[in-house]
């Protein structure tokens, strides 16, 4: 099941699950500070033990603590043992009050943050900077020439400004390689607005980031509600409210019912779901705080849904879309 996929039709070849490392921020600036701060020794295991269960592959982003998760990434890599060209490495680019023209300026920044490891994909982290998508990804382009970066990725692009960044790099006979959204068995709505759709049609693979819904998915929630009370701003969002409890409450039983029948955990069924249902389609990037985290993420690559079971799933989850 750890069979390696294309990204799109970059020919960069990853597991369907890599690590998300958001939570390796240090909570250094505003986006760091959703997660507690993990210690280094924690971050070293995370990442070693993400190794061992063949995960190839690493998502970080200029965002996450102001460079801080592209260093400890590549700390723990290094610890690890870990040569540059034996991991793939994702980042991304933040655009808000910025304009195209920052992206070369600041690639080095990235480079020496991750250093010694190459940026295997560079993303557009969203669609809110101050230059059109086309602008963004032509100067992504530049720095492909320059070989600065080997592959070029979108996160959070409609379907409209994803079609348009493939066509500009289209005509640069360069790949899109991927466009990075939430999407989870509680969060569909890829699938109404398009996204998917013209994801497929273009051959552009789908990187699912909360692939679990931020933990919802799990079903622990719904066992003890008491533990909303610790879990930050998520409470506050309607999927963990009692009404959207109750909502979600038939996909949990489903879910748990799988987990049983399968013999592993919630977590993996769901994931299991994300990075089949849809074929090579889409591959997950779920993060990890925990050593069992971990575990239970690249456990999810050593089983497959039947074909029934994922139509079930499918079913249930259609709500969602």
């Amino acid at each position: 099941m750890k069979t390696l996929r294309s990204l799109g039709n970059s020919g960069m070849m990853v597991t369907p699950i890599g690590l998300g490392c958001w939570q390796f921020s240090k909570q250094n600036n505003l986006a760091g500070k959703f997660w507690p701060t993990l210690e280094d020794d924690l971050i070293t295991k995370v990442v070693a033990l993400s190794l061992e269960g063949g995960i190839n592959w690493f998502d970080t982003a200029e965002i996450y603590g102001k460079g801080a998760s592209e260093k400890a990434l590549s700390k723990a890599l290094q610890a690890a043992g870990k040569k540059p060209g034996e991991v793939l490495i994702a980042t991304k680019w933040w655009p808000m009050f910025r304009f195209a023209s920052n992206i070369p300026v600041g690639i080095d920044q990235r480079i020496e943050a991750l250093n010694p490891y190459p940026i295997d994909l560079y993303q557009v982290h969203q669609p809110w900077g101050f230059s059109s998508e086309k602008s963004e990804v032509s100067a992504m382009a530049e720095l492909f020439a320059q070989k600065k970066i080997k592959y070029i990725g979108v996160s959070n692009f409609s379907a409209n400004k994803m079609k348009s960044a493939w066509e500009t790099l289209d005509k640069k006979g360069i790949p899109l390689a991927s466009n990075q959204m939430p999407y989870s068995l509680l969060n569909r709505k890829i699938e109404s607005s398009g996204v998917m759709e013209m994801a497929k049609k273009l051959g552009i693979s789908i990187i699912a980031y909360s692939p679990l819904a931020q933990g919802l998915v799990t079903g622990k929630f719904h066992d003890n509600p008491e533990l909303l009370k610790n879990i930050g701003l998520r409470k506050h969002t309607s999927l963990f409210k009692p009404a959207g409890l109750e909502k979600s409450r038939p996909v949990i039983n489903l879910v748990k019912e799988l987990a049983l029948k399968y013999n592993v955990t919630p977590s993996q069924v769901a994931l299991n779901w994300v990075i089949n249902y849809h074929g090579d389609s889409v591959v997950a990037i779920p993060g990890a705080t925990k050593e069992v985290h971990v575990k239970e993420n690249t456990g999810a690559m050593s089983f497959r849904l039947s074909d029934e079971d994922m139509l079930r799933l499918d079913k249930v989850s259609a709500i969602f879309k």
